[in-house]
């Protein structure tokens, strides 16, 4: 390799482990030392006196010793604030703390370590210097940029967080691909030139599922579902829940676990969890001191009992997936898994028995996400042309319209990345700000969905209402970051904003975003067209008494009572009623008694209009 060549790595930033690759014509390998096998795990270890950080085994090595400065499990709380994180507390011997973002607009949750307070992205870089240090090691050059990946349910914050992870570590993120894709570009290489394929990604702390359509050389991901919040880790808790429930019924009810003990109960679950998928059963023998001895034996039968609700979630993703992509089982081509969680057994079972077929494992599944950033870091650095990878956004983005409805911009599972725009406008006279609401979700009403920023659009000039032509426009990069923009199109005002909400989306979140859609669709759409027509009654009736106030004196007493009349009541009925079939046939007759009047107050301006 030359000293011109501008090496992309590829990394797998993970919440057990980490990894880095790179790729060149011999095709995408893991950067190894030379006495290791380039799997990093991700632990902090803060050294007391000196000050010293090690990150890696050695700082995994004394966790148990030193609980409460040995952070592991941070990419479960990148971009989140500490009430999304509230159910990790209890499984964490270290302190979290709430912390304020720079701009005093958001809640960080952080960790507290010798009285210092350390940010997820913050800690993260930590785990990315470590491996930008290795690569630069064993490739004798230094290193400047990387395509890191992400869960594909990982939201606008997390991304950024992710991406802020890797400029303080002294990187350029090129590009934030998420796993299960870049997990089938490494598989890519191996497969067929056209393909279907679903990737079942389920790693330490996350769980996604991809269905990807591999057609001559372009990768194109059909739909993706998954949970930032489910994984390997939530397997061990099952054990550790089991042999402190088991403890507190032997020793009393009231023994206490300190944070070495709790740090203890991890590393022997862990150990458990990875002996019994090779073995049919498990033994745990816990010294609690005072001459109390804990010995249990596992079977694996017992194992997958308890794992069974959180592996039957991942099954239901897989479905929802299937059906957003409109396809069933049997149309796919292959089935891969990635992620040292999906060595269980039981999860291997449940793949099969889902998919119909063995699942496809040519690739080691804790390697093949960091091998796949690094296809996708020679494809952006340009050594590669025969491929390219079309990624989807999984969830709907919209904003807020007059009467709360919701106006969606760019649906759930368009491909990425993508532009979309509406033209809007002012809703009463004279107007000069217009208040952008940018929300998430599947429902037709803002109230319903999830609120994800907002700005304004300053300076309008005055003009009546409807004169005004502002365009809203939602861009999402390749890296899955949403930016808004409006413009007034007369005027040229424009402003814009990066939308990076306060919090992450929580699992029971998008799940009960998804399920509401289908639940309250009629409801939704009769309500939805409901606002319409009550902005539309709104509107008319405004206008007409412009018009009156203009021209209403050329029309007999009569039929000006009569308009009047039916205006108060149109407007007396947009208040009261719950049905839009009712408003709008109202809203008809009430165009026709004032046709003459429009006539009227039209031939006026054109009269008024200088020669």
């Amino acid at each position: 390799m030359s000293e011109s060549d501008d090496v992309i790595l590829g990394i797998d930033l993970g919440t057990t482990n980490s990894l880095i690759a790179w790729a060149d014509d011999r095709g995408p390998r893991i950067v190894r030392g030379e006495d290791t096998d380039g799997v990093l795990p991700s632990v902090i270890g803060f050294e007391p006196g000196d000050g010293r950080i090690v990150v890696g085994a050695e700082a995994r090595a004394h966790a148990v010793e030193k609980p409460e400065t040995t952070v592991f499990s941070v990419k479960r709380l990148m971009g989140r604030g500490l009430a999304d994180v509230a159910e990790e507390v209890p499984w964490l011997p270290y302190r979290l703390v709430r912390r304020r973002s720079d701009d005093g607009q958001r809640d960080i949750a952080a960790v507290e370590v010798h009285g210092r307070v350390y940010t997820p992205p913050e800690l993260s870089a930590m785990i990315l210097r470590e491996l930008k240090q290795q690569a630069e090691e064993q490739l004798g050059r230094p290193v400047r940029r990387a395509v890191i990946t992400a869960p594909a349910y990982f939201d606008d914050a997390q991304r950024q967080a992710t991406r802020d992870a890797g400029r303080i570590a002294g990187l350029e993120v090129v590009r934030i691909v998420n796993e299960p894709t870049a997990a089938a570009l490494a598989y890519g290489l191996d497969l067929a030139e056209r393909a279907r394929i679903a990737v079942y990604d389920l790693g330490g702390g996350t769980f996604d599922v991809s269905i990807l359509q591999l057609r001559d050389g372009v990768f194109e991901v059909l739909s993706t579902r998954g949970n930032t919040q489910l994984g390997g880790d939530d397997f061990d808790r099952e054990l550790i829940k089991l042999l402190q429930t088991e403890i507190r019924q032997q020793h009393g009810q009231q023994i206490h676990f300190p944070p070495s003990t709790q740090q203890a109960f991890r590393s022997f679950a862990e150990a458990a969890k990875i002996k019994l998928s090779t073995d049919a059963q498990a033994t745990v023998e816990i010294d609690l001191g005072g001459g109390r001895l804990y010995h249990r034996t596992i079977t694996r039968e017992e194992f997958e009992d308890r794992i069974e609700p959180w592996v039957q979630e991942t099954v239901v993703c897989c479905c929802r997936a299937l059906a957003d992509a409109k396809l069933e089982p049997k149309d796919l081509d292959q089935v891969v898994l990635v992620g040292g969680s999906t060595r269980v057994p039981l999860v291997r079972r449940r793949v099969e028995q889902l998919f119909g077929r063995a699942p496809y494992t040519a690739l080691n599944p804790e390697e093949v996400v960091a091998l796949g950033a690094a296809v996708q870091a020679s494809i952006l650095a340009g050594n590669r042309r025969d491929l390219l990878l079309l990624d989807v956004t999984p969830l709907s983005l919209g904003i807020e319209t007059m009467g709360g409805a919701v106006s969606k911009l760019i649906l759930r599972n368009t491909t990425v990345p993508c532009e979309s725009g509406e033209m809007f406008t002012t809703f009463v006279d004279g107007q000069t700000n217009v208040k952008i609401h940018v929300v998430q979700g599947e429902r037709e009403l803002a109230a319903d969905c999830r609120s994800l920023g907002q700005f304004e659009l300053r300076g309008i000039p005055p003009m009546p209402a409807g004169m005004a032509k502002i365009e809203v426009t939602f861009l999402i990069d390749a890296n899955g970051i949403l930016n808004v923009s409006a413009i007034e199109q007369r005027s040229s005002t424009e402003a814009s904003i990066q939308i990076i909400p306060a919090h992450g989306l929580t699992p029971d979140e998008v799940d009960q975003m998804e399920l509401a859609s289908y639940e309250h669709a009629r409801e939704d759409m009769l309500a939805h067209r409901l606002v319409d027509l009550r902005n539309q009654v709104e509107f008319d009736t405004t206008k007409t008494q412009q018009m009156l106030t203009k021209v209403g004196n050329h029309i007999d007493a009569g039929q000006r009572d009569s308009i009047v009349g039916a205006m108060q009541e149109l407007r007396t009925l947009a208040a009261q009623t719950r049905d839009p079939e009712r408003l709008h046939q109202e809203l008809e007759a009430f165009g026709k008694l004032t046709v003459r009047l429009a006539e009227l107050a039209v031939a006026q301006t054109l009269k008024e209009q200088p020669e």
